[in-house]
């Protein structure tokens, strides 16, 4: 049951017809996982908590860098140098003491995924590498696993959802090679703090929508944005790729 504190702190979300109080209880008893606590991460992090999603996982192995605070929002200058699960929690915490944050202070590889992701509803891409992306793509099919991929680099992003079914994964859309040292990363072409904060709340608006039932999800469709051309398209991928490594069947 929801608490005297949290039908106040959530009042304004349970006037929103598709949520109301059965959607709230949902977002309580949900499990997110969220992997990175960057740039991405640090968004959907506070927009999860603060919606009232009853327990966040939070994957990360790095430590906060004043490099970082330009976009990462979740943490602060006085936590240069602390482990970033660490920082998360603790500003979750502030914001939101009704959730149950569980840090996973260590590296995600191909060997541990599946254990980690094991125990929630649905997982959030918020990490800054192909090879990760893919990684999280291939564990998150194979255990039928629904997740929210999201990518920025400079001033341009994508969001894609996948749950189990007919639908296309993010492999689909890349392609079956491994990938490599050669995809752009945001540490050589740079990232506006603004770019990452929009897709990081869109992949929180998915796993929202996704435990409680609300709205259309972006299966089967690919949501890319450019802020300085303030463009958003929103581009069909009805079917998944028969010879996908992660999903196809041939």
């Amino acid at each position: 049951m929801l608490s005297n504190n949290e039908l106040e702190r959530y009042s304004r979300q349970m006037l929103i017809e598709d949520i109301g109080f059965a959607g709230q209880k949902k977002l309580k008893a949900g499990r997110v996982l969220v992997i990175g606590a960057g740039g991405l991460g640090s968004s959907a992090l506070m927009y999860l908590a603060a919606a009232g999603v009853g327990t966040i996982g939070i994957a990360d192995f790095d430590c906060v860098d004043l490099s970082n605070l330009q976009r990462q929002i979740v943490h602060t200058t006085d936590r240069i140098g602390v482990p970033k699960t660490e920082s998360a929690k603790k500003t979750l915490g502030a914001l939101n003491p009704e959730v149950n944050i569980v840090t996973i202070n260590e590296m995600i590889t191909p060997d541990n995924i599946s254990s980690f992701i094991a125990g929630y509803d649905i997982v959030l891409d918020c990490t800054d590498r192909m090879a990760n992306k893919l990684m999280i793509n291939d564990a998150c099919v194979k255990a039928e696993k629904p997740f929210v991929h999201a990518g920025v680099l400079g001033v341009s992003g994508q969001i894609m959802t996948w749950i189990p079914g007919n639908y296309p994964c993010f492999r689909c859309l890349t392609g079956n090679e491994p990938a490599d040292d050669s995809c752009a990363t945001c540490s050589v072409m740079g990232v506006l703090g603004a770019a990452v904060g929009v897709a990081g709340c869109i992949e929180a608006a998915e796993a929202i929508k996704f435990l409680t039932g609300a709205g259309d999800l972006l299966t089967g469709r690919v949501l890319f944005f450019d802020l300085f051309a303030q463009d958003f398209t929103v581009l069909d991928i009805p079917e998944k790729s028969p010879y996908c490594s992660a999903c196809g069947n041939q």
